[in-house]
């Protein structure tokens, strides 16, 4: 009966050790898309909630826990002032500023919904996403870009962090 026991703990442990909340991959997705009706670019970036709340403590508040039901007011801020360092957008050669929509919560990932406005003519698009390679050296940044009926998909490490696309 010990030996049953002991079978059985050993064979359940590998699936309980598997549902941490960690995770072996460190990578965030980055979906920019034009909206031509209303001429901005619409982004919403993926971040798992954990390594975004491990990056908000050591770098604002070694407090801060996302959480939407117990979470402070100042998150959204470090969020914006975090994603406005990290993520930069050209638009025809020039940086433009992102207007930082809002975030929400889904199973372990944070969505962020970013847009920059007025933007009426692309002839190309510039995407530098740092977001995560000052806490980890194996992050890995994933940017698809839906733009003007062109689908692209770029892999940023710390190596290579930009990518662009141009349309004429």
């Amino acid at each position: 009966m010990k030996s049953l026991q002991i079978l059985i703990t050993f064979l359940l442990l590998p699936l309980l050790a598997s549902n941490t909340s960690s995770h072996e991959y460190y990578v965030s997705v980055t979906e920019v898309e034009y909206s031509k009706e209303q001429k901005s670019l619409q982004i919403i970036s993926q971040i798992f909630i954990n390594d975004f709340e491990a990056l908000i403590r050591k770098r604002f508040d070694e407090t801060i826990t996302l959480d939407i039901e117990n979470e402070s007011d100042k998150v959204e801020v470090y969020m914006k002032r975090y994603l406005q360092e990290k993520l930069k957008i050209s638009v025809n050669g020039n940086y433009v500023d992102f207007n930082f929509i809002g975030k929400e919560y889904k199973d372990d990932i944070t969505y962020c919904y970013l847009e920059i406005e007025n933007i009426s003519d692309i002839k190309s698009i510039g995407i530098i996403n740092r977001i995560l390679f000052d806490l980890f050296s194996e992050q890995q940044n994933i940017v698809r870009l839906k733009l003007l009926d062109k689908n692209r998909s770029f892999l940023l490490v710390p190596r290579k962090d930009n990518c662009s696309l141009n349309f004429e």
